[in-house]
This record gives structure tokens, C-alpha cells and sequence, in this order.
């Protein structure tokens, strides 16, 4: 679980309802089912219309990363690499079968298995680095999905506020309903800017910090496999990996 962005949910909503109550507006006005149609649906419209299925299908599959990112231990990683490299010394490549079965990464396992079918490690590196830019190329794509929430959510609020106004010029002969109408009119504008800076914004940037974290995760277990293929010392690709966690 991830801490820091409960922490950082709840936060927002403790600055925005708190103040809220202290500036004497109280929290029931920024209740306003309107505004949540114009800003939060409209949005949606927004992005939906920009994205293409995979990538809001994949978006909607990495959310969850937020709370719980997908934790590699690099430390944990480089053992293992080391044990491989170990194993393939004292058995050959073909030791490293019984590895490849009892691996549960696709990634790792598909890195493995070319190196036990004794692939050059020119080859090795070649195939997975397009893995892995195909894979954070998909993944960046869907994390942009929220950075356009949080781009259009102010506009929208803009375009909220200004219908409310329109609303409130309807009934200038009525002064008493000119102080709650342009209040209303307001929290459009709450709503679209306070979820892009309090929420989209935050999610889209969270989710690429993950994706660069996995990314270099997995050019590491690359570099060591590929390190391994080349018949390197253990103890050098031990050393050239631990670079990685600087």
C-alpha cells in the first residue's frame, strides 16, 4: 500500500471541505449535482472521445497502481540474477530450464527462455528492449489518460460557472436568488479545478513515476541476463547491477 497518496486523498479533501467550512461557505455548498454533471461528466466526454479503447481499458487497469504499485525488489532481483549466472557456470545454459519453468514474470520468463535456447546476447538485448519500450509506450499512453482529465476538468469548470451565470441573468428581477445563484455558479469552477490539481494531475504524475521505476527494473534483469549470455563473472554483473540502485 502505498501511504503517501491515501495520505494525499485525504488531505485534499480535509484542505477543501475544511476550508470551505472556515471561509463560512460550510460544505453543503459545494454540493451541486449540476456542476458535478457539467465538470465531471463532461470530462469523461472529453477524454473518452481523445482515447482509444486499449488505451482506456489499459488506464483504468493501472489506476490500482496508485495505492499498490507493482514493488519490484531490486535487491531480492539481483540475488536471483546472480544465482542464475552461478547455475549456468557449474551446468551450462541448459541448468537454467528448471528456472524458466518456475518463473511466474512473463517477462522474465520470456528473457529466460531466450537465453537457455542459447540466443547471441546482441539478439537477446535487441528483442526485449522493444519489449520494453512497447510496454511503456502502452503504459504511459493510459497514465496520459488522467494528465487530459486534468487538462479539460478546468475548462469544463469555466464552462459550468458560465452557464450558472447564464442562469442567474435570468432572474435579475429577483435579487434574493442573485447571492445563492452566482455562489452556485461558482462551484463549477471548484469542481474543475480543485479535482485537476487535487486528483488528475497528482494520478497522472504518480503513475509515471511507477512506469519509470518498472522500466528500470526491467532493463536491469535485461542487463543481467544478457551479462550472463556473455559468460561475465558473477561477481562483475553482481557489481554492474547494484550500479542500478544508485
Amino acid at each position: 500500500m502505498d501511504i503517501l497518496s491515501l495520505i494525499g486523498i485525504v488531505l485534499a479533501l480535509v484542505a477543501v471541505l475544511l476550508g470551505s467550512t472556515l471561509k463560512g461557505a460550510g460544505i453543503a455548498a459545494l454540493v451541486s449535482g449540476a456542476a458535478f454533471v457539467i465538470v465531471i461528466l463532461g470530462t469523461l466526454a472529453a477524454t473518452m472521445l481523445q482515447t482509444s479503447i486499449p488505451v482506456m481499458k489499459r488506464s483504468m487497469n493501472i489506476v490500482g497502481w496508485i495505492f499498490r504499485p507493482p514493488g519490484v525488489d531490486a535487491d531480492d532481483m539481483i540475488e536471483k540474477i546472480v544465482s542464475w549466472s552461478q547455475l549456468a557456470r557449474k551446468e551450462g545454459l541448459l541448468g537454467l530450464e528448471s528456472v524458466v519453468e518456475a518463473e511466474d514474470d512473463p517477462f522474465v520468463r520470456k528473457l529466460l527462455q531466450l537465453l537457455v535456447d542459447g540466443s547471441e546476447p546482441e539478439v537477446i538485448q535487441s528483442i526485449m528492449d522493444v519489449e520494453i519500450g512497447t510496454r511503456e509506450e502502452m503504459d504511459t499512453a493510459a497514465a496520459k489518460v488522467f494528465e487530459a482529465m486534468g487538462i479539460y476538468a478546468p475548462t469544463m469548470g469555466i464552462v459550468g460557472a458560465v452557464l450558472g451565470l447564464m442562469a442567474v441573468m435570468q432572474n435579475l428581477a429577483d435579487p434574493s436568488k442573485l447571492g445563492t445563484g452566482i455562489a452556485a455558479a461558482f462551484v463549477a469552477t471548484i469542481y474543475g479545478i480543485g479535482s485537476a490539481n487535487l486528483f488528475f494531475l497528482p494520478m497522472a504524475g504518480k503513475l509515471k513515476s511507477i512506469i519509470n521505476g518498472q522500466t528500470k527494473a526491467r532493463e536491469m534483469v535485461v542487463e543481467g541476463v544478457v551479462s550472463i549470455a556473455k559468460g561475465e563473472n558473477p561477481r562483475n554483473i553482481e557489481t554492474k547491477l547494484k550500479g542500478y540502485l544508485v
